[in-house]
């Protein structure tokens, strides 16, 4: 994949700005403590070359020495390649330690194109393959992988990750699962759900109820809104029928500021609100937004806090256009795709290992699955502000 000798400049210099910070945070979190056959499964799951690759440094960084990033050059998803491309290489640079030889392949926006470029990268000596970016493309390496090179995709389809693979994403169903934990923690059972009905909404959504199940749980009803939603009878149905302890909101922006005064009218505004992030589609006017205050969401930890190894996002975004507006998300989540490259093995074999990333705090499953804690937030006065990772 080719860049522009000034965009590479630009990446460079905004990376050296960050430099001066440790690049990342490495900490045990252990949400939970792992079974011993979880242990287990890491071990079976994984094996990286420790003939190739110099000794992990104390913090458990250890890049590759050879990284294939397989990402689209053109069609539908190339603008969101570039702002992911843009983002891992601010990381890249931003790193002062030994680096790896890193370079760019092209899946030509197909599952055929992401199983040559895979090939290409391997036979070119590859010891780490990022990406593909795409769904269907992920599914198609992963039912191609070879063994002996790790892979870590960049999203996640419908195949699992095969052995000494991985897959990162910011897939709507993780939102859902961990609006799901945290209405847990508050010992909520009874969830009215408001949804959009979009892919996004309706992904999220399914896994909100699998998880609110395994809680104890339940969902009472799920309405679908529309974008000029009147909703006040079901509301005040519920307000006044079976109890509702929290409502789960998987609207946009726009759709949420018209559903918070009737939650006010039918006596709901009291109960914990929780959305996705789709909360912030259409938003960004705080005299509007002060409609939204109080409900939380999860968020990018980039923006509303310090990221080590990046610099500030608003700067950043004044210099690179694939770092601005909605590309801001994609620009984090290429930032953490280095983290994750750089830190694969640590993570992959420690069960309590974690990184502090610019989309959340990471960490690695046992089965390869990326597991993202975000920053829990909220509006305030119409402004987005972090509540800290608990919420």
């Amino acid at each position: 994949m080719r860049h522009s000798s000034k965009r590479i400049f630009a990446i460079a210099l905004l990376a050296a700005l960050a430099a001066g910070c440790s690049t990342v945070q490495v900490a045990p979190t252990a949400p939970k403590p792992e079974a011993p056959e979880d242990t287990s499964q890491r071990n079976a799951h994984w094996q990286f070359d420790a003939g190739t690759r110099p000794p992990a440094e104390r913090d458990g960084y250890r890049p590759p020495t050879k990284l294939a990033v397989l990402l689209p050059l053109g069609g539908d998803l190339a603008t969101a390649a570039a702002s992911v491309r843009d983002g891992l290489l601010a990381g890249y640079y931003g790193e002062r330690r030994s680096r790896p030889e890193i370079r760019f392949y092209d899946t030509a926006n197909s599952s055929g194109g992401a199983i040559a470029a895979y090939h290409r990268a391997v036979a070119d000596g590859a010891d780490q393959v990022l990406g593909p970016l795409g769904r269907d493309s992920v599914d198609a390496v992963f039912r191609n992988v070879q063994p002996g090179v790790p892979v870590l995709a960049l999203n996640r389809g419908t195949v699992a990750p095969p052995a000494n693979s991985a897959s990162f994403s910011l897939a709507p169903e993780d939102e859902g699962s961990s609006a799901a934990d945290y209405l847990a923690s508050l010992n909520v059972k009874n969830v009215l759900v408001l949804s959009s009905g979009d892919d996004y909404a309706r992904r999220s959504t399914e896994a909100f109820g699998k998880q609110l199940v395994t809680h104890g749980g339940a969902m009472q009803v799920m309405a679908v809104v529309g974008e000029k939603p009147d909703v006040l009878p079901l509301l005040q149905s519920r307000a006044n029928g079976p109890g509702v302890d929290a409502i789960f909101i998987a609207l946009r922006g726009s759709q949420a500021r018209a559903i918070a005064p009737q939650l006010a009218a039918a006596g709901l505004a009291g109960k914990p609100r929780v959305a996705t992030s789709q909360l912030l589609s259409g938003t960004g006017k705080a005299e509007e937004d002060r409609v939204l205050d109080g409900i939380k969401f999860p968020a990018e930890r980039w923006g509303l806090v310090q990221v080590n190894g990046l610099p500030n996002a608003a700067e950043t975004q004044k210099t690179l256009p694939t770092a601005h507006g909605p590309a801001a998300k994609l620009f984090a989540f290429g930032f953490d795709a280095w983290l994750l490259t750089a830190y694969l093995e640590h993570l992959a074999l420690t069960p309590d290992g974690s990184v502090q990333g610019a989309t959340g705090v990471l960490r690695v499953g046992p089965e390869g699955n990326v597991l993202r804690t975000p920053l829990w937030s909220t509006f305030s006065n119409g402004y987005v502000v972090s509540l800290g990772s608990g919420g």
